[in-house]
């Protein structure tokens, strides 16, 4: 028996990053190669074509107005979308559009037009890690997820940067098709059919801006220009000649964090520029500061989910790209 169509709505505006319709585009299309039956109709307001991130005239199947319900309705993200305020009628158009459909889905800072839209209002949600604060700032109904690839609230799903959107258009396959289709698919296109960790792993790791204080600027620079040495909280209050209860107390106040747990985020920020030039992880250990290969891994498994040399496996130079086998989802 022939699968039921699925319909699939994509709203496109000028400025859309054009990964953000292709990645996903190509999950739908190469499913259909296995017997899905996706429908894809780009729409966006007036029903003109829309200049991509990269330059590309996009052209649409029709106008935001003129369309019909979608079972799935997908909202491309763009670089300016967490910059400015949102455009009302294209704000206007995504509510319009969500509320006739069974299904909303928002790749990268598609999120920004979700949230514009009221959509996001009370869910969780996620977006590009470099706009999870904006996000939250500007939205503050909306529970950011900072480091999810994906997040699904009810019939509301977002996802983290550009290719992130892949790996929710394979959660839509799975849902609606079951994980052999979704595997055979992700492996056809050389990805994985789920990544391991989160998207902290793609960002620097100090993200939050530099101490304002010049007391915590003297502990971060002493701390980066020796990590080796011993950064108890005792010695770094000495260091900077206040009691350790007080350094404490404004390491909460400015950065929401307590030394030591500053002290091992700065150290594995080193570690993994190492790991990331070439070394190995026990080297990247030791040069760090951590006293152990073991404290290392424990470390990348609380910041990213995933160990040191998986890590390295997966951002390590390939060269020719002959080195790295791909991936067996």
């Amino acid at each position: 028996m022939a699968p039921k169509a699925h319909t699939l709505g994509v709203l496109v505006f000028d400025g859309m990053k054009m990964l953000d319709l292709s990645g996903p585009a190509e999950v739908f299309s190469e499913a259909n190669r296995y017997g899905a039956d996706y429908r894809l109709t780009v729409v966006s307001v007036g029903g003109k074509p829309v200049s991509s991130s990269i330059g590309m005239l996009v052209p649409v199947d029709g106008d935001v107005a003129d369309a019909p319900p979608f079972d799935t309705l997908l909202v491309i993200g763009g670089d300016r979308l967490p910059e400015a305020p949102i455009d009302p009628d294209l704000s206007a158009a995504t509510g319009a559009l969500a509320a006739r459909a069974d299904r909303v889905a928002a790749i990268c800072t598609g999120a920004f037009l979700l949230a514009s839209a009221g959509l996001l209002d009370g869910r969780r949600a996620t977006t590009h890690w470099q706009h999870t604060d904006a996000l939250a700032r500007r939205h503050p109904q909306t529970r950011v997820e900072a480091d999810a690839i994906f997040v699904k609230d009810g019939a509301t799903y977002t996802s983290a940067g550009v290719t992130a959107g892949i790996d929710l258009a394979l959660a839509l396959l799975e849902s609606d098709h079951g994980p052999d289709l979704a595997r055979r698919v992700a492996r056809s296109l050389v990805v994985y059919l789920r990544r391991s960790g989160g998207q902290s792993q793609f960002s620097p790791s100090l993200r939050g801006p530099a101490p304002r204080t010049p007391v915590l600027r003297s502990v971060q620079d002493a701390v980066q220009a020796d990590p080796t040495a011993d950064h108890s909280l005792e010695k770094l209050a000495a260091r900077v000649r206040v009691s350790p209860r007080h350094l404490s107390r404004m390491f909460r106040t400015e950065l929401s964090t307590t030394p030591m747990k500053y002290v091992e985020l700065i150290r594995f920020d080193m570690a993994k520029a190492l790991l990331d030039s070439g070394h190995n992880a026990t080297e990247a250990a030791t040069l760090s500061g951590f006293p152990s290969y073991e404290s290392l891994r424990r470390a990348f498994a609380r910041h990213l989910g995933v160990s040191p040399t998986h890590y390295q496996r997966r951002f390590a130079g390939t060269g020719s790209g002959s080195r790295s086998p791909a991936p067996s989802p």
